[in-house]
């Protein structure tokens, strides 16, 4: 651990905890109770959103900016309170790397973090098997499943996890060994970020909320053509007890020291892409200004925090933050990604045309964007100025982080622009406005 690194009771300590409000998990890290949810807030719980322009090869930095953010915030005297996911190893030693942010602009302890934490992903792995073990169970031993009937091996549909890159696992047979063993079938693997399993530890309010969440689970159909969930094969009791200690959210803190809630991970493609509704329910009773994050682009991971996370946990942002990189905007306007980091203003114009998507999409949900440009030392001020003056002529704001060469002071412009759109938000809040209902048909929500 780094020397500078400060002792967890002492980030906790900020926030006004006790030491029988968290359980520390070595030095640097800790349990938080969730029982912090039944007192009064401590901070006024004003939340920011941060997501991004869709996702290319040349990055956008969405953790890296929330880090910033937080730390510029916190540089400019406010409570400000992280709210991040937990990485999936699979892609820590994949094609991604860690995902704590980077540079000056990084959580710590990072390697615990991007490896095995406090266990977190490993419980839901479990929990996700021990499902898979029981099914099969069911299968083997032809229980009847109430009124019904038997489970039909060809109709499983429920498959096991790993979270582990390994592509040769995503089809594969299982059940071999003759009858004595079990019942031959195709199987899949999925990595753990891509459960339903971690998407439900995401949204549960509760452990009596998380077991009738995984209780509902559809694992297979019963040779009627019956749906088979995990509570009619009695396997949601068992699973919330594998996830007893994973449903409690982790503290940590970043590089300069302010508090960082961390936890869960669903994929922003896959399931709602955003860290744990009890995560950031948290950070906002205990910041003033709770900054949290969105999986993959606005268009995915950020309008499925506003239509499935917020509402789920009864909460709205008062600002959100875009981010974008001129690298990217670039490839969005034709560029190779060989060439992207060059000067290149055509291209560049043509790119602004997805950011200006974004902010369309953004104004019919009512909130206040800001553009986060996270520079990089190439860019040049001609092109920022040119990405300025498009987004002030939409009636955005615009400002500039360098979190990752600077860590916070390089965040300075970014947070005193976030608090001034958050604050004038204090006599009016914006309202939820949601693009479906949820009574509305499939097809009207499509």
């Amino acid at each position: 651990m780094n020397p500078s690194t400060r002792p967890i009771n002492h980030v906790a300590e900020d926030l006004g905890l006790g030491p029988d409000d968290y359980l520390p998990y070595g030095r640097g890290k800790a349990k938080l109770d969730l029982g912090l949810l039944d007192r009064p807030a401590r901070g006024k719980g004003r939340l920011v959103l941060v997501t991004a322009i869709n996702p290319t090869p040349a990055g956008e930095g969405k953790t890296t900016t929330s880090i910033a953010l937080a730390m510029g915030m916190r540089r400019l005297g406010k409570n400000a309170v992280l709210a991040l996911r937990e990485p999936s190893l699979g892609p820590v030693f994949g094609v991604k790397g860690g995902g704590t942010g980077g540079g000056k602009a990084s959580l710590v302890p990072a390697d615990d973090i991007n490896l095995h934490f406090t266990g977190d992903i490993h419980a839901i792995t479990t929990a996700h098997n021990l499902l898979s073990a029981l099914v099969d169970n069911a299968t083997y031993f032809g229980e009847a499943i109430g009124d019904k009937g038997q489970i039909d091996s060809r109709q499983i549909t429920w498959g096991r996890a790993l979270d582990m890159n390994d592509r040769f696992l995503r089809r594969c047979i299982v059940g071999l060994g003759g009858k004595a063993h079990g019942v031959p079938r195709e199987e899949r693997f999925d990595i753990t970020a891509a459960s339903e399993i971690m998407a439900i530890l995401a949204l549960a309010s509760s452990y009596e909320d998380l077991e009738q969440r995984l209780s509902r689970i559809v694992v297979a159909h019963t040779f009627q053509g019956k749906p088979v969930t995990a509570g009619d094969i009695g396997a949601a009791s068992a699973m919330t007890a594998v996830l007893r200690d994973a449903l409690q959210p982790n503290l940590v803190q970043t590089e300069e020291g302010g508090p960082a809630i961390v936890h869960c991970g669903p994929f922003g493609n896959i399931a709602h892409g955003c860290n744990s509704v009890l995560a950031t329910r948290l950070a906002m009773a205990l910041g003033d200004y709770a900054i949290t994050e969105a999986g993959f682009g606005f268009d995915l991971g950020g309008e499925k925090f506003l239509d499935i996370k917020c509402r789920q946990a009864n909460i709205w942002p008062r600002a959100l933050v875009l981010v974008a990189t001129l690298r990217a905007l670039k490839m969005h306007g034709g560029a190779p990604v060989r060439t992207c980091a060059e000067p290149d203003a055509e291209r560049l114009k043509k790119g602004i045309e997805h950011l200006e998507k974004h902010l369309e999409t953004a104004k019919a949900f009512g909130l206040s964007p800001v553009v986060a440009i996270n520079v990089f030392p190439n860019d040049t001020p001609e092109e920022i100025a040119l990405v300025e003056n498009a987004v002030t002529a939409l009636g955005a704001r615009l400002a500039r982080s360098e979190g990752f060469s600077k860590g916070g002071e390089g965040a300075i412009e970014l947070a005193r622009t976030v608090a001034e759109v958050v604050d004038a938000t204090d006599a009016n809040p914006p309202k939820p406005r949601y693009v479906y209902e949820l009574s509305d048909r499939p097809h009207e929500k499509i």
